[in-house]
């Protein structure tokens, strides 16, 4: 027996009405008439064999196999998308630009250390690396525009294939002329009672949370500022908050001496997760993987 699978286009007009909610804002959204779209989404139904919605007038609302096509769905077409930029590409003969997106977490060296095996063995693809906020790095590589994302900490990805690709040692970035940036080593526990410079809020970091609950361990609840300047080397927070931030760069003077990196005790370390589409393939991205 043939094993059924959702048509590329039909799987659209249903995904966009479950985004919706409605079949009437959806066909609006595709320009398609209602009819022609009720009658892709039966079909579709009818392909699987399985109700996906359950119509209450104007409204829908999905039922558990539609929830489950719905989360499936979503990667398998930004995935079909992909391979067909991919095809159009090698007919083309262009050359491969890969795409690496990286959060404000992760410095540029950084990332150029994890991907160098991949720069040096692909001698014909351009790399460009960019940095984005979470919620944009996610969007990028679903669209097709990221190939690859890069972020701090080990975070459920939902839609996403994931992998660790290592691990930072994290240190404390303070003020020279802080009097705990004499030390050689700084118990976590000695920042009761100083400012955390983080660079999103709690809950909208997996960072962050994860910074803030390393002082919780020590004992004590840090008062935090987000910093006001975005994407520049996190060494530089506390030029412009006076506080204290958590880095992964090496210990020792920073920004012209104004800064000093010292070791945290305990040792503290950090995950670089890499995201990308599932159900597609990339030799540059099997690389990195093995790598790691």
């Amino acid at each position: 027996m043939t094993r059924p699978f959702p048509d590329l286009r039909r799987l659209r007009h249903f995904i966009t009405v479950a985004e919706k909610g409605s079949f009437t804002r959806a066909a609006e959204d595709l320009h398609l008439s209602q009819q022609a779209l009720s009658s892709s989404v039966r079909q579709l139904e009818k392909e699987l064999d399985a109700v996906l919605f359950v119509r209450e007038g104007r409204r829908v609302t999905l039922t558990p196999a539609g929830q489950l096509l719905a989360d499936e769905g979503r990667p398998l077409l930004a995935a079909a998308h992909t391979v067909a930029d991919h095809v159009h590409r090698t007919a083309a003969t262009a050359r491969e630009v890969y795409v690496v997106g990286h959060t404000p977490a992760l410095s540029g060296t950084e990332v150029y250390e994890l991907l160098e095996p991949a720069v040096e063995a692909f001698a014909d693809a351009s790399f460009t690396f960019r940095q984005m906020f979470p919620g944009q790095l996610v969007a990028g590589i679903l669209d097709g525009s990221v190939h690859l994302g890069l972020r701090r900490g080990v975070v459920p990805v939902g839609d996403l294939a994931a992998a660790v690709l290592g691990y930072h040692p994290v240190r404390l970035a303070l003020l020279t002329e802080h009097p705990l940036a004499t030390r050689d080593a700084v118990d976590i526990a000695d920042l009761a009672g100083q400012t955390i410079a983080l660079w999103a809020p709690p809950g909208s970091s997996y960072y962050s949370d994860f910074l803030l609950g390393a002082c919780r361990r020590a004992g004590f609840e840090p008062d935090y500022v987000v910093s006001r300047v975005q994407g520049a080397a996190t060494v530089a927070a506390p030029l412009t908050t006076g506080a204290i931030a958590f880095v992964t760069a090496p210990a020792g003077p920073a920004m012209d001496g104004r800064v000093t990196v010292v070791d945290v005790r305990p040792p503290l370390v950090v995950p670089v997760q890499a995201l990308w589409q599932r159900h597609t393939a990339s030799a540059i991205r099997d690389l990195i993987l093995a790598d790691h």
